[in-house]
């Protein structure tokens, strides 16, 4: 099992969660965050003043999938997720040992 976890921009998060949807993820973790990589923030003047915005808001979504569906996963999220410009974000693939539903006790691929 894989867990993919992407920081995106907020506004592509209906995107990519309808092309996810599409083939066939059916649930997913999404987290409001704030960061920065090579954009480094940038300036803005409020009531006179300017400062420095140096983290962006950005979306993260974690999924957890089998290995056999990670790749084509991570293909539609870049797919949906992706405008061209700098920040876009990135996707972190990792290894997930185990998962547990709570509910059932289900452990592994059929708990996800």
């Amino acid at each position: 099992m894989k867990l993919i976890s992407a920081i995106i921009k907020p506004f592509k998060l209906e995107e990519v969660k309808e092309a996810l949807s599409e083939i066939g993820i059916e649930g997913m973790t999404v987290t409001e965050v704030k960061g920065f990589g090579r954009q480094k923030g940038h300036t803005e003047i409020y009531r006179g003043s300017e400062y420095t915005v140096d983290f962006l808001p950005k979306v993260k979504i974690e999924v957890a999938v089998s290995n056999d569906i990670a790749a084509n996963t991570v293909a539609t999220m870049v797919k949906a997720a992706k405008t061209g410009k700098i920040g876009d974000g990135k996707i972190f693939v990792t290894p997930l040992e185990d998962a547990v539903r709570i509910r059932t006790d289900e452990r592994g691929e059929s708990a996800i």
